[in-house]
């Protein structure tokens, strides 16, 4: 009898020793990707579709048109496409004669191996764009269904981070609703407002971070800064659905409300309200006019820190879009074998930024893709600007992963473009 009480004692000992452990394993869990600061993100399309690849989409962004061969592509930089396990034969050739192949977003094969490269190079992670009129139509929905699962996966074997950026590019003023039935989906069915649920997704300020891309732009779009206070309330307020953190895409001169942004102190009201402010950048200088935009840095991260926002600098690694507007000059915004992005990864930092946006990913249509892109491009009547034949093809992803290393001070600081031992 005895025996059976002290065996009986120590088992109840051990069991306590045991929820105890686990109550204080709960309660002590610190969860990944609780804030944007310190961090490099990217902005991730995944629109490119393959004839062939199952979307039923065609040359989806690789073409204007429905053929895709020389004389008709709307992307200005090829893909590199050597690691990739899932290629796809086109109507172009190279030099040699070879054809030339492409990817498709479509395949996880695809994702899986852009996340892979954030991992090897240091890149934080990603925002997700979600564009209102591709969540519209049933293909692109199913598109981005499948792109989007893929990068929870990759997110999730690789440890990157991952955000929902919605551009509000095209969409109609009624069509704001759209915004909000998506995201009550993607929380129905990916819970990112819940970390043991999908511990990859980005917090920021401990809420769920969700990016709006569109707010004030003077363009001529078809719904107005009501329609993005209106998102933005949900976002914000939403019983069940809100409560997230927003980082939101405003023009250069947001500040001043002029030039590309609409005169209405509306802008700032709404701004006030959200958590990150990202002005866009691309486009509006190149190396030799940088100088005079990291000014202009370092006085809207004043304005922000005096409102308690943060703020975002977006960086980009050159431009060209001749292909897709012809009127536009080729190579518009030469990439200077990346001395033109160090310039503005440095700079951001230099002025006292947290957290640096890149623009973008694997954007060959407006040739600001950091991915792996092709030295040798195809021939004949459409023109393609290679990388340059003195880096590497993956250059722009390690002198990404560079900058995080220094915003995190893990590396020293520095202005002049890293010196990279092959």
């Amino acid at each position: 009898m005895l025996l059976k009480r002290k065996l009986l004692l120590a088992f109840l000992f051990f069991t306590s020793c045991l929820c105890g452990n686990s109550q204080k394993t709960q309660k002590e869990k610190k969860w990944k990707h609780m804030s944007y600061n310190n961090l490099v993100m990217v902005g991730y399309q995944g629109w490119f579709n393959a004839e062939g690849d199952g979307a039923d989409r065609g040359w989806n962004h690789y073409t204007q048109g429905k053929t895709f061969e020389p004389g008709s592509t709307k992307v200005d930089y090829w893909p590199d496409v050597t690691d990739y396990t899932v290629k796809y034969k086109t109507a172009f050739n190279l030099p040699d004669g070879q054809p030339a192949y492409v990817f498709s977003s479509y395949d996880e094969s695809t994702v899986d191996l852009h996340f892979k490269w954030m991992k090897d190079y240091g890149i934080d992670g990603a925002f997700m764009q979600r564009f209102i009129t591709t969540v519209m139509n049933p293909k692109g929905a199913k598109h981005y269904e499948k792109v989007l699962g893929s990068a929870i996966k990759a997110a999730k074997k690789y440890d990157r981070a991952i955000s929902i950026m919605y551009d509000l590019s095209g969409m109609k003023a009624e069509d704001y609703t759209k915004v909000i039935d998506d995201w009550k989906q993607l929380i129905d069915e990916y819970k990112f407002n819940k970390k043991e649920a999908c511990e990859n997704y980005l917090f920021h300020r401990n809420k769920p971070l969700v990016a709006v891309w569109g707010a004030g732009f003077n363009d001529g779009r078809k719904y107005g800064l009501k329609e993005v206070e209106k998102i933005i309330d949900f976002l914000k307020n939403d019983p069940v659905y809100g409560g997230c953190s927003v980082l939101l895409g405003v023009p250069t001169w947001w500040r001043e409300l002029k030039y590309d942004t609409q005169d209405d102190s509306l802008l700032h009201k709404i701004i006030k309200k959200i958590d990150i402010v990202q002005p866009w950048f691309v486009g509006r200088y190149n190396e030799d006019t940088y100088p005079q935009f990291k000014d202009r840095l370092k006085n809207d991260l004043a304005w922000c820190t005096k409102n308690g926002l943060d703020y975002v600098p977006v960086v980009y690694p050159g431009f060209s879009w001749q292909n897709m507007r012809h009127n536009d000059p080729f190579d518009a915004i030469p990439r200077n074998k990346g001395n033109f992005f160090w310039k503005q990864l440095a700079g951001a930092i230099d002025v006292g930024a947290k957290m640096i946006y890149v623009a973008m990913f694997d954007e060959i249509d407006e040739g600001t893709a950091i991915f792996k892109c092709a030295k040798v491009v195809p021939v004949g009547e459409s023109k393609f600007v290679p990388i340059e034949k003195e880096i590497p093809s993956d250059h722009y992803m390690w002198l990404a992963g560079q900058a995080a290393g220094m915003l995190k001070k893990e590396i020293p600081f520095q202005t002049k473009i890293p010196y990279r031992t092959y």
